[in-house]
């Protein structure tokens, strides 16, 4: 596991972490930091309202996962 990232990094990781439309393939692609890394800093962070706030948006947003947001369009377009 890598060190503990720099303030400009970190600032980086919340603000790829708050977008909707950016995976946590995609922060790990960028940052090196896998899912359960960016929960990490996320929840050392934030404050614990904020944090849980957050959790609670992408626990499940298929935009948040790659694999779901596959699955997802790939049921939309059977549907027709």
């Amino acid at each position: 596991m890598k060190s503990a990232p720099a303030k400009e990094e970190v600032s980086r990781i919340i603000r790829l972490a708050w977008e909707d439309r950016t995976s946590f393939e995609e922060i790990e692609e960028r940052t090196g930091l896998v899912e359960k890394q960016v929960i990490e800093v996320m929840r050392r962070e934030m404050k614990p309202s904020s944090f849980r706030m957050w959790r609670k948006r992408v626990s499940g947003r298929v935009t948040k996962h790659r694999k779901l947001l596959e699955q997802h369009l790939k049921g939309d377009l059977n549907d027709d």
